[in-house]
């Protein structure tokens, strides 16, 4: 069995392109999506992001005649939020929930992202994965030689670099919308504590329900700690959202004021 394994992110998605230009037989395209809370089909992952996904590429794929399937834990968002502690060492801790995660260490890769990959692999011992990896990730490209035989990055064998492999995707219609968001947004989890306050800000003024979502989380009761970013607290990074989402206003207000003054300008020298 010959797997793509992917992401919607434009190295994978380059993968499946050159399998397709190339006639190289694939059997099945994966991907893991983390869900926010699963009972409600509420994903964890970029909303525009998904939709591409869903909307966009795996038609095209099927195009193709190449299945795609979307794999899910088990586990999600809410259910590690709430998963409560039993075996710290300091035993005031036992007992709480698990709360927010921890800003550098994410809980939820391996639980719900990568384990839903592993499990379909190990179904499929002698299945053949194909990974996007361009030839200028040299130091990804050694660790996957190291890993198997089973293991192929087509953007090595075909000499794409991830400017090639994204050219690749733009020309095919191909590219995640999260290329085009700008500095203010990134892929991956929406509630992610790695990212910068500009993105947090654009989350609260586009995505209201889900920012909301996480205050009323930020208000449960027991929870380890009240830490979601870096041990701030949701309410002080709330703060510094609304700051910059007051900036963002401001310095539009002006732009619209200097143009209105353009406005008339011209009309006086008109007269």
């Amino acid at each position: 069995m010959n797997v793509i394994c992917w992401s919607g992110g434009k190295d994978s998605t380059a993968t499946v392109i050159l399998a397709y230009l190339n006639k190289i037989h694939i059997d099945i395209i994966i991907m893991s999506e983390v869900m926010f809370d699963k009972s409600k089909g509420i994903s964890n992952e970029d909303e525009e992001h998904m939709n591409f996904v869903r909307t966009v590429a795996i038609p095209q794929f099927k195009a193709w005649g190449y299945d795609t399937e979307i794999l899910h834990d088990k586990a999600d968002y809410l259910s590690l939020f709430y998963k409560k502690i039993t075996k710290s060492k300091t035993l005031t801790r036992n007992g709480l929930y698990r709360a927010f995660p921890l800003g550098q260490h994410c809980v939820l890769n391996d639980p719900c992202k990568m384990r839903p990959i592993k499990q379909f692999l190990k179904e499929h011992k002698n299945a053949v994965e194909y990974v996007g990896i361009a030839i200028d990730e040299t130091e990804r490209l050694q660790a996957l030689k190291e890993r198997g035989a089973n293991k192929i990055s087509l953007l090595e064998q075909f000499g794409y670099t991830e400017k090639m492999a994204f050219e690749l995707c733009k020309q095919y219609g191909l590219l995640s919308p999260i290329y085009f968001k700008g500095k203010t947004t990134r892929g991956g989890c929406w509630n992610c504590p790695n990212q910068s306050y500009e993105s947090l800000a654009r989350l609260k003024l586009e995505h209201s329900d889900k920012w909301e979502a996480l205050r009323e989380l930020s208000k449960t009761p027991n929870l380890c700690s009240y830490g979601f970013k870096y041990g701030e607290t949701f309410a002080s990074v709330e703060i510094k959202a609304d700051l910059i989402i007051k900036g963002w206003e401001l310095q539009e207000r002006q732009i619209s004021i200097e143009q209105w003054q353009a406005i008339l300008a011209g009309a006086a020298v008109g007269k």
